[in-house]
């Protein structure tokens, strides 16, 4: 999304990034960003917290509009309630393994099968 906004901004059409991960989006270099500091696919905020995610696609919006220099990010503050989830985000361990092995051959079994429907 980083790239695609660089490209609009070249075009004339301002544009702004909603998201979780601020080192890979700043080091694209997008000319406005709205971080949310939350687990990764959660960007607007929490599952069925409508108040929040209205309030960060607003500073959204806003920043749209009042970005004074290139590069700007708005850190929201929201928070996601406990972080414990940093300390389970993206664990692989021998207690998760399995599972995970199971769930990604999974997967792969499942793009297979509609790469072959696909085929014909």
């Amino acid at each position: 999304m980083s790239l695609i906004a660089r490209h609009l901004e070249e075009a004339g059409i301002a544009t702004v990034i909603i998201g979780c991960a601020q080192d890979i989006v700043e080091t694209a270099g997008v000319p406005r960003f709205v971080f949310v500091d939350y687990p990764l696919g959660n960007p607007v905020g929490r599952p069925g917290e409508v108040a929040e995610q209205r309030s960060t696609v607003e500073a959204a919006l806003e920043l749209v509009s009042t970005a004074v220099a290139p590069r700007m990010t708005r850190r929201m503050a929201h928070t996601w309630g406990s972080d414990e989830w940093r300390a389970v985000y993206m664990h692989v361990g021998d207690d998760n393994r399995a599972e995970l092995a199971e769930a990604g051959r999974l997967r792969q079994e499942k793009q297979a099968a509609r790469r072959a429907k696909a085929k014909g």
